[in-house]
């Protein structure tokens, strides 16, 4: 059976309250010790942060870099109903006009009303397209109706497809080429079945009582700039070199077609990079600054590793490329703001891109050493070495996390010791009680004898 302790009953001291007190004095120091961690971890926090900006930043800073993201071409049509256009990197500006005389067709033929009534009859179906090597369908009475058959012809790989077409007279087949061009004709022969139900399918190679035809196979014909041309499809991808021209109908009149870099989507690219520094510029003032309103300081004030990064980002803004037109980022009106922010001027950005290939060198120059070369390769050199694992940011980051462990460590050991000294105060000051308690009991007894002999002489 455990024993029941009650510190301080002999006494009547409250043993409790006092050693609660003692040990919230042993644990004072955590409460430095738990600010200062808190500080720690809100470093760790922002510089995460702004080394996951940086790194976009970096990315941005390539993507100028990068001599193919200033190769874009916008291509337009006067007339997108009729022929429309898109453009790839290897296009090249022009203009030019196309008129469209006729498109691209497949051949189609379509049958006479089948007899379904009879029974189609069992055969093979037999199609060649273009010349090119015999594919067999075989066809089975009593199983296969007239959509069963197309549905075969679907299926396969014969380069036709086929359609249902019923009404009041009765049910008819049309077949249609696959592919367009005057070349992908294609022939239906029949081996088997009834005449007024298979050998109605026959076409071509001088089938006689089969499909009619309802449509050649023709090439496209059209013209650019009065040269006359034919393709076999409708979709022209290396008629101009870069472009893929589609003829949607004939042309009423000749559609322009016009090809140009395409500058917007090159002044985004700009924007977005000055965006991603601005948001950089911006996080790192605000954490290092102290806020007379609040009176409060930034969680990275006199933090040398984020002062050093802010000054040396302003810095690589203010600098120059080795060669070209344009050596600076103000020369194409990025301009420096009194917040350290950059600002793009749209009238001198929409003016320098007159000189696309100086504006496109100030930021892909590989010429000259680290501080020199364009800024899209400098900024992203940059981007890689300070938020990289052997980067400043890292460095300070892994310092920040051994601070805390360190912190974490310190802390366990004030707890340690203000549980070893609340035992020590217990064991003492029950000690003092339990001595008290026998100088109280041995006080009482000497009473007790002091008032028998006074009443045996009394």
């Amino acid at each position: 059976m455990s024993a029941i302790s009650s510190p301080g009953l002999a006494s009547g001291i409250d043993i409790k309250s006092i050693v609660s007190q003692l040990v919230a004095l042993e644990r004072a120091p955590l409460q430095p010790l738990q600010r200062q961690a808190t500080t720690f971890q809100s470093k760790i926090s922002i510089l995460s942060t702004i080394k996951s900006s940086i790194d976009n930043l970096g990315t941005l800073a390539a993507k100028l870099g990068d001599p193919a993201s200033w190769s874009g071409f916008n291509a337009t049509s006067g007339n997108a109903a009729e022929v429309a256009v898109s453009a790839t990197s290897t296009a090249t500006a022009g203009r030019f006009s196309l008129s469209v005389a006729s498109l691209a067709s497949s051949q189609s033929a379509a049958s006479g009303v089948l007899n379904t009534a009879s029974g189609l009859g069992t055969g093979t179906l037999s199609f060649s397209v273009a010349g090119g090597a015999v594919k067999d369908i075989e066809i089975l009475a009593g199983e296969d109706s007239p959509a069963a058959i197309a549905a075969k012809i679907n299926s396969s790989d014969v380069g036709v497809t086929a359609t249902v077409l019923k009404d009041a007279s009765g049910e008819r087949i049309i077949m249609r080429g696959k592919e367009t061009g005057a070349a992908n004709t294609f022939t239906v022969a029949v081996t088997g079945g009834n005449a007024d139900g298979l050998q109605k399918l026959a076409f071509g190679g001088g089938a006689v009582g089969g499909m009619t035809q309802a449509q050649p196979a023709a090439n496209a014909q059209f013209s650019i700039d009065g040269v006359d041309l034919e393709s076999a499809t409708n979709q022209l991808s290396d008629t101009v070199p870069g472009l893929t021209l589609t003829l949607k109908k004939p042309t009423t009149a000749a559609v322009d077609i016009n090809i140009s870099a395409d500058t917007e989507g090159m002044k985004k690219n700009i924007q977005a990079f000055v965006d991603a520094y601005n948001s950089i510029s911006t996080l790192l003032t605000t954490a290092t600054a102290y806020n007379e309103t609040t009176k409060t300081a930034g969680s990275l004030q006199g933090d040398s590793t984020a002062v050093g990064l802010q000054n040396a980002l302003r810095g690589m803004m203010r600098s120059v490329t080795g060669n070209g037109s344009f050596t600076r980022l103000a020369d194409i009106g990025i301009v420096a703001a009194q917040n350290g922010t950059l600002e793009v001027k749209a009238d001198k950005l929409t003016a320098a891109m007159e000189n696309l290939s100086a504006v496109r060198n100030l930021f892909t120059s590989e010429d000259g050493d680290a501080t020199t070369i364009g800024f899209g390769l400098k900024v992203k050199a940059f981007a890689d070495g300070i938020a990289g694992t052997a980067g400043a940011l890292s460095a300070r980051t892994d310092s920040l996390k051994q601070a805390v462990t360190r912190n974490g460590k310190e802390q366990e050991r004030v707890n340690d010791r203000a549980a070893r000294a609340e035992v020590r105060y217990l064991a003492q000051y029950n000690a003092m009680d339990a001595a008290v308690g026998r100088l109280s009991s041995l006080g009482a007894f000497v009473n007790q004898q002091v008032a028998m002999w006074n009443k045996s002489t009394g």
